[in-house]
C-alpha cells in the first residue's frame, strides 16, 4: 500500500503551537494514503490533503466527537480556542489528536475479529440518534449507493446491482453516521485489546447495514469474502443493522469493491505509482467482487 508523503511543515508547525500548543520532536505515524499524521509528544498532528474543504472534515470530525462522548475507543480531534477543530495551512486541513498508544490489530485472529464486530456494534448504538445535518461533500462510499450508476467505475458498471441497491434503500429507510471505513488499519491494538477507532474522514449518512457488511469484509478474507463471525458477534451485541440475507450481504459488499475500484483508478490517475502488492490486490478485489454476483 502506498502512503503519502505529506511533510510537517514550518508553517504547519508554528500553527500547531499557536493554536494547540503542540510542540517538539516528530515521528511520522505509519499509514495514511490521503491524510499524513506525525506524532508531536502526547499529540498527533494530522495533515489533510491539499485542497480538502475545512467543513467537510469539521463534520467527520462532530461525529467522532459525538461517539467520543459515549464510547471510550473513539478518538476525537482537540477543538481550537474558537470551538473549531480544523486550521487551514498551505491549503491542506490540519487537526490535533490525543495520541493513543497501540498498534494494528491482527484482523486473521478470531478473537480480534470478535472484539472488532463487538466494538463497530457499540459504535453504531452510539451514532444511532445523532442528527449531524447535511454532509458538505459526498463521501467517497456514496457514489452509485442508491442505484445512480457510478462513472467512475465504468470497468464494473453492472446494472443489476444498481436497481437492487436503489431497491434495498427503500425497503430500509433507516438512516444514521456511518464510520465509512471500519478496518484494522483505522483501529489500534494494545496488550491484545482494541483500544482506539481512528479517521473519521470517510464519515456519512446511511443504512448501518452498509457499514457492517464492509467491516465483515475487512476483518474477513480478501479470497473467501466476508467474515460470517464478525455478522455473528455484531448481532449479538445488539448492533443497530438489520440481519442480512446471503444475497444482502453479497449485494453491499460488491457496492464496496466497487468504491474500491474506483479509488484505485483515481490514484492511478493522479499519478500514483502501484506497486506489484498493490496490484494483485486489487486484481484479488476485483474478482470478488464478479465471484460475489447472486
Amino acid at each position: 500500500m502506498i502512503y503519502v508523503s505529506t511533510p510537517l511543515t514550518a508553517a504547519v508547525r508554528e500553527r500547531a503551537a499557536a493554536v494547540w500548543g503542540v510542540e517538539g520532536a516528530a515521528e511520522r505515524l505509519h499509514g495514511g494514503e490521503e491524510s499524513a499524521a506525525y506524532r508531536l509528544d502526547g499529540h498527533v498532528i494530522r495533515i489533510g490533503p491539499a485542497g480538502r474543504p475545512a467543513a467537510e472534515a469539521e463534520w467527520c470530525h462532530a461525529v467522532a466527537r459525538h461517539a467520543a462522548a459515549t464510547l471510550p475507543e473513539a478518538v476525537a480531534p482537540l477543538p481550537t480556542s474558537q470551538g473549531t477543530t480544523v486550521v487551514v495551512v498551505e491549503g491542506r486541513p490540519i487537526s490535533c489528536w490525543p495520541y493513543v498508544e497501540g498498534s494494528w490489530p491482527d484482523a486473521g485472529r478470531p478473537a480480534t475479529r470478535t472484539a472488532a464486530a463487538r466494538l463497530l456494534a457499540r459504535l453504531h448504538r452510539a451514532l444511532a440518534g445523532h442528527d449531524p445535518g447535511p454532509r458538505p461533500v459526498p463521501a467517497f462510499q456514496e457514489s452509485g449507493l442508491y442505484g445512480d450508476p457510478p462513472r467512475d467505475a465504468a470497468g464494473l458498471d453492472d446494472p443489476g446491482l444498481d436497481r437492487w441497491l436503489a431497491a434495498f434503500h427503500a425497503r430500509h429507510p433507516r438512516r444514521q453516521p456511518l464510520h465509512g471505513d471500519f478496518y484494522a488499519g483505522n483501529t489500534l491494538a494494545r496488550d491484545g485489546e482494541i483500544v482506539a477507532v481512528l479517521d473519521w474522514d470517510e464519515c456519512f449518512v446511511g443504512a448501518p447495514e452498509l457499514d457492517l457488511a464492509a467491516a465483515a469484509l475487512e476483518w474477513g478474507d480478501d479470497v473467501a469474502g466476508p467474515s460470517e463471525e464478525f455478522l455473528a458477534a455484531y448481532h449479538e451485541a445488539g448492533g443497530t443493522a438489520a440481519p442480512l440475507d446471503e444475497e444482502s450481504l453479497a449485494q453491499l459488499v460488491r457496492h464496496k469493491l466497487r468504491r474500491e475500484y474506483a479509488y484505485f483508478h483515481k490514484a492511478a490517475r493522479a499519478g500514483v505509482r502501484h506497486d506489484a502488492e498493490d496490484l494483485e490486490y486489487h486484481r484479488v478485489r476485483t474478482e470478488l467482487f464478479h465471484r460475489l454476483r447472486p
